[in-house]
């Protein structure tokens, strides 16, 4: 009997003093700053969202949409090509199917049904191209103005804090993505006292993070870098192939491996991708590119410029004319099989191969 009171005594003392804690530690939140409560509905909540906001246009060269993107995994077939795509680093494959022939009409074919997820995470079963083509539909076009903030992102995790005024509770969580964050601001009602615990970081479309310590700034920052990057809302999957280029990069390949071949040569929409078989070319530090085949050689020069996406090759080797052009860089593909694509528009197409990696 006595053993049963003590347990009870202690059980009554634990909770007191676990409830006066609470109510301490609720006193202390409900004086926050006004201006450190996220208020729902308020300017600062939407812009939290609309970062934290599904990107829907990552995957467009699957589903030509920006509102939406399709739940993975997923099987297509990419030009008679079957695929398993099970993360987004395997748009890859489709584009690299697409990218060998740019005179050729590409097709792909999804796999139905499929579940589509929207910009606030909910998600949605697709059982046809027409339910596709129509849901696509309703999103806005290329390059026009939507909802959703990419130029500036969260560093995860973080956490935030919610006090209910009605029911007295007190809710603290972590986030450690997009959706959590997202799902969190979508609950929060009048009777919350809701804030961040500071601080927190974001990354800018740079790769650059600063570090937020208060709502206010928070507020600000998501203002002034929500259009500070092409959010790449179109349907080219090849724009952005070289975003990260350098032409140190292009030099490094380049030179750094030897006896290069064409697998593909067209100029003025016609294909000559046979007529440099088995010739092959290096590329020298000094500027100069020697060319080899059938115990011939011939000689000439080239040279870089740009930055990024606007990097141009110029090559000029007189006695192989369908080489000379300035070149403009599409892509860099350092893999087991080394590639520099380089184009002018869609008319006129050079690219050397490698199995130097």
């Amino acid at each position: 009997m006595k053993t049963t009171t003590k347990i009870l005594l202690l059980s009554i003392l634990s909770y007191t003093l676990l409830f006066t804690s609470c109510r301490k530690e609720e006193i202390e939140f409900i004086e926050t700053p006004p201006e450190e409560v996220i208020q729902p509905n308020s300017n600062v909540s939407n812009l939290i969202q609309r970062t934290a906001s599904n990107d829907g246009s990552k995957d467009n060269i699957l589903d030509f949409a920006n509102c939406f993107n399709i739940k993975l995994p997923v099987n297509v077939t990419a030009n008679s090509v079957n695929l398993e795509l099970i993360t987004e680093a395997d748009y890859y494959m489709v584009e690299s199917i697409f990218d060998e022939n740019i005179d050729d009409t590409d097709a792909l074919d999804i796999t139905f049904p499929i579940t589509v997820i929207g910009t606030d995470y909910s998600e949605t079963t697709v059982n046809s191209i027409s339910e596709l083509n129509t849901l696509a539909n309703t999103c806005n076009g290329e390059n026009v103005t939507d909802n959703d903030i990419e130029c500036i992102d969260f560093v995860y995790p973080f956490s935030a804090s919610k006090f209910n005024t009605n029911n007295e509770v007190i809710l603290t969580e972590t986030f450690s993505n997009d959706n959590e964050l997202y799902s969190f601001v979508e609950t929060i009602s009048a009777n919350d006292i809701t804030t961040i615990n500071f601080p927190i970081s974001v990354r800018l479309s740079d790769n650059s993070q600063i570090e937020i310590s208060t709502l206010t700034e928070l507020e600000s920052t998501i203002t002034d870098q929500q259009d500070t990057c092409d959010e790449d809302d179109d349907f080219d999957y090849n724009d952005d192939d070289c975003d990260n280029c350098t032409q140190e990069q292009l030099i490094d390949v380049l030179t750094g491996c030897q006896d290069w071949f064409t697998d593909k040569v067209r100029q003025d929409n016609i294909n000559y991708n046979d007529v440099y078989d088995g010739y092959d070319f290096n590329f020298s530090e000094d500027g100069t590119v020697n060319v080899f085949w059938n115990m011939t050689s011939a000689n000439g020069t080239w040279s870089t410029a740009g930055t990024g996406n606007n990097i141009t090759l110029l090559i000029n080797i007189p006695a192989l004319p369908f080489c000379n052009n300035n070149w403009e860089l599409q892509e860099i593909y350092d893999s087991d099989l080394s590639k520099i694509d380089l184009r002018i528009n869609d008319e006129d197409r050079l690219r050397y191969r490698n199995p130097c990696n």
